[in-house]
């Protein structure tokens, strides 16, 4: 009888330690996606910052006026911060990326420095326009090096868990391709170290807070979270998703998924809102071949992406190409004034334009009622506030966000002065030259081979 109860015993001990393992294996696997989701997000966003902080440095280097100067340069200073946040997100700190680091450490210090002086008495000098020079140059070539690896992660599938414990076991990244192409972007920016100080981090409004405040609906349950997302991105209902709640620290409730196409070649990953079942990023990992579709015919399968999930009245802003990846920027037109700060952004693969990349926080964030836009001034009015260098080719209305994160209803004008192409936005109430942008050049084609 002794003999029995204990053989019973044990047998429960035995299934109590299996469901335990089970569930930790599960907890294992969950924070394993999550984990993935946000350094595949953090990447995006770091290729994208250094897009921007480029394009950025390169309108300054157009701009005279002071006040114009000292916008475009808290721009850069606060591009650089956010671009240098996030590559301290991503697992590759065991590498040390001092210098590329430093670099954002240094175009954020000079941006700081002239900033917070009087432009108006004490002007860029030559050379200080040298050193802009130089940061716009550098800036560059350090984007190229990580958009280049941005298309050999999506084409090839990289994995940024796998860096992570390539290096935690080995103690070395030379294992990992993704960290092999991280410490050739170090060794490069190592280059054009130069010596300086580092600014305090700028106050921005964090996205986080901005979507748990101003996200509305009804609260979607983990089923409906992945429901959503196979309408979202028409998959069929048998594929399976991996889903958990987004950690705390995201600042927003929401979900984080996982979806692999049962032959496994394609990984999607996706981020939701739990209000309202939002989708806010999704990003797909799969071998994209040769380019088999223009630019222009993958541009219009981006656009009925975007109309199929609801978004209306968009027209493309902006088009680059990256090796085989087709990158868009949308915005919607309301009455014939463009709202640019409810744009989204779409990648297509160009082997045969199959949606492979969605960010959509800044419309939902910004997405609201405007009422009537009326001007003040009539469009010659306004045209007469432009630099008279610049010959105007195109005219328009938008609405655009200031440099102070305030909205501004303006005369968009596209024009050219010597072989470079600039839009001017002058204020359609107050005709103030509220900015300038430097239209950008066509982007080179990777080889990830």
């Amino acid at each position: 009888m002794i003999r029995n109860i204990i053989i019973g015993v044990l047998g429960v001990a035995l299934i109590g330690t299996g469901i335990w393992g089970a569930g930790q294996a599960e907890q294992k696997e969950a924070l394993r996606i999550d984990n993935e989701n946000n350094y595949q997000r953090t990447f995006h966003d770091l290729t994208f910052h250094l897009d921007e902080l480029q394009d950025k440095v390169g309108t300054t280097l157009a701009m005279n006026s002071k006040k114009q100067l000292s916008g475009s340069l808290a721009d850069v200073w606060r591009i650089s911060e956010m671009a240098r946040s996030e590559l301290g997100q991503l697992p590759i700190g065991m590498m040390a990326l001092h210098d590329t680091e430093e670099l954002l450490n240094k175009i954020g210090d000079f941006s700081y420095e002239t900033t917070v002086r009087d432009l108006g008495q004490k002007p860029l000098s030559n050379k200080e326009y040298n050193k802009l020079q130089r940061y716009y140059e550098q800036s560059g070539e350090i984007k190229q090096d990580l958009r280049r690896l941005q298309a050999s992660a999506m084409k090839n599938q990289l994995k940024w868990t796998e860096a992570e414990e390539a290096m935690a076991e080995n103690g070395t990244p030379m294992d990992n391709s993704i960290a092999n192409e991280f410490q050739t972007i170090d060794n490069k920016a190592k280059g054009f170290r130069e010596s300086g100080s580092v600014p305090d981090d700028p106050i921005h409004p964090a996205v986080d807070e901005q979507i748990a405040e101003k996200v509305k609906g009804k609260p979607f349950t983990k089923e409906q979270a992945a429901k959503k997302a196979k309408q979202f991105l028409q998959l069929p209902e048998s594929m399976k998703v991996e889903i958990s709640e987004l950690e705390q620290g995201a600042g927003y409730e929401g979900y984080t998924m996982t979806m692999e196409e049962p032959e496994g070649e394609d990984m999607i990953y996706m981020d939701m809102t739990k209000k309202g079942g939002h989708p806010l990023w999704f990003l797909q990992a799969r071998p994209v071949d040769d380019q088999e579709i223009s630019l222009n015919k993958a541009s219009k399968k981006a656009l009925k992406f975007l109309e199929r999930n609801g978004f209306q009245n968009m027209e493309m802003i902006e088009g680059k190409q990256y090796d085989s990846i087709g990158a868009f920027q949308f915005a919607p037109v309301i009455n014939g004034v463009k709202i640019y700060p409810e744009t989204v952004y779409v990648e297509a693969a160009l082997d045969d334009g199959e949606i492979v990349g969605f960010k959509g926080a800044e419309q939902l964030i910004n997405k609201k009622e405007r009422g009537t836009l009326t001007p003040a001034l009539t469009e010659e009015e306004a045209e007469q506030k432009v630099n008279p260098r610049v010959k105007i080719k195109e005219r328009q209305k938008a609405v655009i966000e200031t440099e102070n994160g305030d909205e501004a209803f303006c005369y968009e004008f596209f024009g050219t002065m010597n072989n470079d192409t600039y839009t001017v936005y002058i204020n359609a109430e107050n005709g103030n030259e509220e900015k300038v942008e430097k239209m950008k050049h066509a982007e080179p084609v990777y080889d990830t081979m």
